[in-house]
């Protein structure tokens, strides 16, 4: 008998948790998993006393669903997402809808919303953002795909999903095909991007001004409660404040190796086919590469000399104020290259990409949750066809306010030798993105001289020329060559 509104397969803790959370909101879920004594341990136990209901295959979970039938993956991406598909396309109809909730990769989706199109069924490719606890009492979520499909989930996810703090539900309809999973992957690399720029702050504050961790979480505090208010400054603070056993803060005793799971290499990789500069994302990704090589930086920190010129002698709270200012301005590039990214990827996909919902949806539940988000809906909001977020007059005036202290904090880093990946090449950025004319003109000529590839003239743009620069080359031009 069809009893319940949606089903999800995967119990593991993100799926309870989403599953108790869609109860919360009087939703009747039917649950499932590859290993049904887990299901019947959840109905005993975490689910005990709710509305939720099981199954113990998955000719019995579609039975149990309401049409058009929703189901809701949470499985390990790749071949288990596949897997499943598989099994539940015998007992799906028409215009049922399969929505896969992991972090899938999105080419991934883009494969699985047509295949499935063509079988009549409706594919959803969404993002989950905030982790065990997010997924219990509000995520973000950003479901991409059949937009058929929208207005059947509609109700469930944005009940179940963070509300900002006016309100609005932390979930909207993001594009077409895979691009759920794309904006996932892209708010990902924000986040190692995030993580990465607050680290380097943190380590000036160490070495350079050579603060204790308990004044160091004064100072998050403070940013907390104005332009930078977010939930890693958040977070930063409590690390910074936590004591171990012996009464010595525990962040000082963590391994300086960073892992990674993926999602920020996938964003780099694809900024670099898609040719757009993302190179804040890029550096946060190196620089967790550049920690995991711990032995070998052990060696280099015996035998590579650094600068001489000894203790800081400069005014520590102008420092300390341009670190915030310096991190402020570094964000608005982070998240300006990867609105980038995006409407790159929009173009390329042909995906009508809603920027103003995907900066509400990462207004609350999600890791990079931020006031500063709310600017950039209003950006989007006052202008959808926004070039660069940098050009928004809100965005322009806060660089502008604060590129002398970014411009100090880069310098003192330099000279103190401390690697400040993120914070320099954000600077690098806004740099090169102002600047009319780079040396590009002879960059070009150089790889005319070797390799006959041509180069324009800026009196005749779109004619490409070839120069015989040595009198011996010749007048042929390369029409593919590679050196």
């Amino acid at each position: 008998m069809a009893v319940a509104d949606i089903g999800l397969i995967g119990l593991a803790v993100m799926g309870q948790n989403l599953i108790l959370n869609m109860n919360d909101h009087d939703f009747v879920v039917c649950a499932y998993n590859r290993t049904t004594s887990k299901v019947d341990h959840f109905l005993e136990n975490e689910a005990k006393g709710t509305k939720i209901v099981g199954a113990h295959s998955v000719e019995e979970l579609c039975s149990k669903l309401k049409r058009p039938r929703k189901i809701v993956l949470l499985v390990k991406a790749g071949s288990a997402v596949d897997a499943f598909i598989e099994q539940l396309l015998p007992h799906l109809e028409k215009d049922d809808i399969i929505i896969d909730g992991g972090n899938s990769h999105f080419p991934d989706s883009i494969r699985r919303a047509q295949a499935l199109e063509e079988k009549g069924i409706l594919f959803v490719g969404s993002g989950v953002s905030g982790g065990e606890e997010g997924a219990r009492y509000g995520p973000s979520l950003m479901p991409g795909g059949n937009p058929r499909a929208w207005e059947h989930i509609k109700p469930i996810f944005q009940a179940i999903a963070a509300k900002a703090p006016d309100g609005a539900p932390c979930c909207d309809w993001v594009g077409e095909s895979g691009a759920g999973h794309y904006v996932k992957m892209v708010h990902n690399g924000i986040e190692y991007g995030d993580m990465q720029l607050i680290s380097e702050v943190y380590q000036i504050m160490k070495e350079v001004l050579h603060m204790p961790e308990d004044e160091m979480a004064e100072v998050f505090e403070t940013w907390n409660k104005g332009e930078l208010d977010s939930f890693l400054i958040e977070i930063t603070r409590d690390i910074l404040k936590y004591k171990d056993t012996d009464g010595k803060p525990l962040v000082t005793k963590i391994r300086d190796t960073a892992g990674q799971k993926g999602t920020g290499k996938w964003t780099g990789i694809d900024s670099l086919d898609r040719g757009i500069p993302v190179t804040l994302i890029g550096e946060a990704v190196y620089a967790r590469c550049l920690s995991s090589l711990k032995d070998e930086r052990i060696r280099a920190s015996k035998i590579l000399k650094g600068p001489t010129s000894g203790k800081f002698t400069g005014d520590k709270k102008r420092l300390l104020d341009a670190l915030g200012q310096a991190l402020y301005a570094s964000k608005i590039v982070s998240y300006a290259q990867g609105f980038m990214l995006m409407r790159q990827a929009g173009v390329d996909y042909n995906w009508n990409l809603n920027f103003a919902g995907i900066a509400l949806m990462w207004r609350g539940g999600c890791i990079i949750r931020s006031a500063f988000l709310g600017k950039i809906k209003d950006a989007y909001n006052n202008n959808p066809k926004l070039e660069n977020l940098l050009f928004d007059p809100f965005f322009q005036e806060a660089t502008a306010k604060a590129q002398e202290s970014w411009r100090y904090v880069v310098a003192t880093a330099v000279t103190a030798g401390i690697p400040t990946p993120a914070l320099s090449t954000a600077l690098n950025f806004y740099d090169g993105l102002r600047h009319e004319m780079l040396p590009a003109n002879l960059l070009q000529a150089q790889r005319d001289y070797f390799g006959a590839h041509t180069y324009e003239r800026l009196d005749s743009p779109g004619k490409f020329i070839h120069t015989n620069w040595t009198g011996k080359g010749g007048n042929v031009a390369a029409s593919s060559y590679n050196a």
